[in-house]
């Protein structure tokens, strides 16, 4: 039962995690520039540096996933039911739609993103350059700018919507070939 109700937390982790991200995309087919890449790379540590201690770490996780617990947890009693369970589900299901609903109807992009914890992991893990185990700010921002001019192709300091879909083509070749 327990290991069950830790799967079902984590996975709506994962899913609150990856609306989190959807939300700080550029508009789409919007440009960005590095400017743009570095705040929103600010904006993101922010938000996940839970307790502000400039560094995201296991704190900042384990607060997130407390969080997650208590939202769902109506009644306070540190207890998650089935019915709450249900109703967290539901209310996740709501917030997609009401997405869905906002992009006029596009696609599964959301869906999506809620099945990529193991690519943000990677990241995660990329960022933390002196495998501390945490991410301080300077890491984080360099590790983002570092995708955006991996992304930006012709090097002009801006990233069209054809260059990102050019990555996007390049990094699914390159998940086939590893195979």
């Amino acid at each position: 039962m327990k290991k069950t109700l830790i799967l079902a937390l984590t996975a709506t982790g994962l899913t609150l995690g990856g609306a989190a991200v959807a939300q700080d995309r550029p508009e789409r087919g919007a440009d960005m520039t590095r400017a743009d890449a570095e705040q929103r790379a600010a904006t993101r540590f922010a938000r996940m540096d839970v307790n502000s201690d400039g560094v995201i770490d296991a704190a900042d996780r384990e607060a997130r996933a407390r969080a997650r617990f208590d939202r769902a947890d109506t009644n306070g009693d540190g207890m998650l039911t089935f019915e709450e369970s249900q109703a967290a589900r539901e209310a996740r299901q709501e917030m997609r739609q009401e997405r869905r609903a906002e992009r006029g109807g596009e696609g599964r992009r959301g869906h999506r993103m809620g099945r990529r914890g193991g690519m943000r992991g990677a990241m995660m893990a990329q960022a933390d350059t002196d495998n501390d185990g945490s991410i301080s700010q300077a890491e984080f921002t360099t590790a983002a700018l570092s995708r955006f001019e991996r992304a930006d192709a012709n090097n002009d300091g801006t990233v069209t919507a054809e260059e990102r879909r050019e990555q996007r083509q390049e990094r699914r070749a390159q998940r086939r070939n590893r195979g």
